[in-house]
């Protein structure tokens, strides 16, 4: 195939942990790529694997509308603000919400396929019970602004549908692998350093962010435009997880999981803190019901539909330690 007849893809997020994943995936395929950045230095690297930046932020509409100059033929929209302190409510509502709004309602304007990339957060931890596409979501009621604005741009992906928009829409749960620098790898690093405090006593499934990279394009390729997909993996609780983690890096850690009365209480007492000194606390009101919660998954559709595929945990974990050793970010004690 040559330069000029190849498919062309649009992604945001693209310095992120999902994005850099779903470039990755493109590039491998000869799909020409375009990235909206901050700072081309922060994707030096992706320019210099062919793909071509278009500096500007997310919020800025005019540097969302120089992303469709031309017009590709599918945006990947995985960027995302995944706080959990309330300070940065208004920030995380601009990415989540009118950004999502500006980039759905330019794909529906240039004819271009929107892969979106959700969050299980949509349907909010005020949903019991295993989550499927069917399953109402709540997170419009939920007091939690992460998984409120997921909703919200979710829904503003569904408007410019009901208006023509051809989009695919992605709720990957808890996401594991090499390349995470921000997410999960934050507790990879606090066993390592034996930091931890304790273990949290909620429960989920851990995604492989590389699979799900792999399931969004094939869903583009294979034409499941208005599909809807809970990208999932195995099931184990936060305990069961940090004392594999530990397992692979020689460490200590707790042997019970933290009640939830007394994690949520001391999260409380960290945000009145946090008040006084406007610093973020280390754990938030929030965050700590994203600890206390167990969360389920039920990935069929798309392991029927897009081929999509559970890395067992164990592998998981010891890919991502593995990546994190090679970029220096945990010691070398084996």
């Amino acid at each position: 195939m040559g330069w000029a007849d190849m498919h062309t893809a649009l992604v945001t997020g693209a310095t992120g942990f999902l994005g850099r994943h779903v470039v990755a995936e493109l590039l491998a395929q000869d799909v020409r790529v375009r990235a909206i950045c901050r700072t081309p230095a922060a994707a030096a690297d992706l320019a210099a694997r062919g793909v071509a930046l278009v500096e500007g932020d997310l919020t800025d509409d005019g540097a969302c509308a120089r992303a469709f100059d031309p017009a590709p033929e599918v945006v990947f929209h995985t960027a995302a603000d995944t706080n959990n302190w309330t300070p940065r409510n208004a920030a995380q509502a601009r990415t989540n919400v009118d950004a999502t709004r500006t980039l759905a309602a330019l794909a529906e304007r240039h004819g271009s396929v929107f892969v979106h990339t959700s969050s299980i957060a949509a349907f909010s931890h005020l949903v019991p019970g295993t989550l499927r596409e069917d399953t109402p979501q709540r997170g419009g009621e939920s007091w939690v602004n992460y998984e409120r604005t997921k909703w919200q741009g979710e829904q503003c992906v569904r408007e410019a549908q009901a208006r023509g928009l051809r989009a695919i829409v992605c709720h990957p749960a808890h996401i594991f692998g090499p390349g995470d620098t921000r997410n999960w790898s934050r507790l990879i690093a606090l066993i390592d350093q034996d930091r931890l405090p304790g273990a949290p006593p909620g429960s989920g499934d851990f995604a492989d962010a590389r699979e799900i990279a792999r399931a969004q394009v094939r869903a583009w390729q294979g034409g499941h435009v208005g599909g809807r997909y809970l990208m999932g993996g195995e099931h184990a609780t936060f305990l069961d997880l940090v004392q594999r983690i530990a397992r692979l890096l020689g460490r200590r850690v707790p042997v019970r999981a933290t009640p939830a009365p007394l994690l949520k209480g001391y999260a409380r007492v960290l945000d009145g803190i946090s008040r006084l000194t406007k610093r973020e606390p280390e754990v938030t009101p929030e965050a700590a019901v994203f600890a206390c919660h167990h969360l389920r998954v039920d990935h069929e559709r798309a392991v029927r539909e897009l081929d999509y595929r559970v890395t067992p945990l164990d592998r998981l974990l010891a890919d991502t330690v593995d990546w994190m050793r090679s970029a220096g970010m945990l010691s070398r004690h084996e």
